[in-house]
């Protein structure tokens, strides 16, 4: 597909080149995800999501069978859908991360989303994403304070 519909395709991210095997299926362009084995509607989000995953393992060699995504949870009574959160190999909360439209921008409003939404999953890192640009916070868990870091956590092994 070299010619796209879409332009948020045109926008250049901030992540490697990945090859992704994008569909159109009834007029509307869909996205392989590797990790559920089936065809996406390709949103702008999705665009990012599927970048993110894809940095998480093949950069950062985080396992597949330890990525959950859209999983459910329930804050103030409200069911809220996590992005990405990606478990150790205890089956605990590692990292929690909320991606965006790159037109969006990262600001306190989407830290404090993904903040809201550790809350019940404690994770001791969090991160957000547009594609352009990646903030990774380290929650201290006793302190209840995010303190940013430089760079995506490293998977324990």
């Amino acid at each position: 597909m070299s010619q796209y519909k879409y332009d948020f395709l045109k926008i250049e991210l901030n992540f490697p080149e990945f090859e992704f095997r994008l569909e159109e299926i009834d007029g509307k362009l869909s996205i392989f995800d590797s990790l559920r084995k089936k065809n996406l509607i390709l949103t702008p989000e999705e665009w990012v999501r599927q970048h993110m995953i894809a940095f998480l393992i093949e950069y950062y060699n985080y396992p597949k069978s330890l990525i959950s995504l859209e999983r459910g949870h329930k804050y103030n009574q409200l069911q809220k859908r996590s992005d990405i959160l990606v478990l150790n190999r205890s089956g605990n909360p590692f990292l929690l991360i909320e991606c965006k439209a790159p037109e969006i921008e990262l600001t306190q409003k989407t830290v404090e989303q993904v903040s809201v939404y550790n809350q019940t999953i404690s994770a001791p890192f969090v991160g957000i994403s547009n594609g352009i640009r990646h903030l990774f916070l380290s929650y201290d868990i006793k302190g209840k304070l995010y303190k940013q870091i430089a760079e995506i956590p490293q998977f324990d092994s």
